[in-house]
């Protein structure tokens, strides 16, 4: 399959790409104040033991989703036919 992109689908897609970089600009500003402040006076084990939790958070998902992604790929063309394979798949 050819896919040929015209200059309207790239400013479409580049504007696309503005907006969800706009977008997410604010949500770092989503801090919870009370746990910024629990955070910034917690101890070094505490600190450490949050990164870990991020962490944990983290790679689970992403792996599953990677691997997902791999597996999809590796049987994309599992169940597509060819038009000879089909015509005598009928008996013709």
């Amino acid at each position: 399959m050819n896919l040929k992109l015209t200059l309207a689908t790239y400013i479409r897609l580049l504007l696309l790409l503005a907006v969800l970089a706009a977008l997410a600009a604010p949500a770092f500003g989503q801090g919870c104040a009370l746990c910024y402040t629990q955070a910034a006076s917690a101890g070094a084990r505490m600190v450490q033991a949050l990164r870990s939790g991020i962490l944990v958070l983290i790679f689970p998902p992403m792996a599953i989703c990677i691997g997902i992604t791999v597996m999809s790929y590796k049987k994309r063309n599992h169940f597509r036919r060819d038009e000879s394979d089909q015509a005598s798949y009928l008996g013709w």
